[in-house]
């Protein structure tokens, strides 16, 4: 369930990557000053770096995390 739920929000992540409705607007600025496209980009950003780090904590493979243990006990 839990692999499911990873890939369903990578392809999201992927898919709002795709902002084809933001191409040929310039307006309205975000705060006054940021225009819409960038404000997408930058709020597309950060939840980028959240799906990676939730990537991590739970598809991260354990068995590298132990073999790299392993390895470190062998040569000293």
């Amino acid at each position: 369930m839990k692999k499911y739920g990873l890939l369903i929000l990578v392809s999201i992540v992927y898919l709002a990557h795709q902002d084809f409705w933001n191409w040929t607007k310039t307006k309205p600025f975000i705060l006054g000053f940021l225009p819409v496209g960038l404000a997408y980009h930058a709020a597309y950003s950060i939840v980028a770096c959240l799906t990676m780090a939730i990537l991590v904590k739970y598809a991260w493979p354990k068995e590298l995390e132990e073999m790299e243990k392993e390895s470190a006990k062998t040569s000293e």
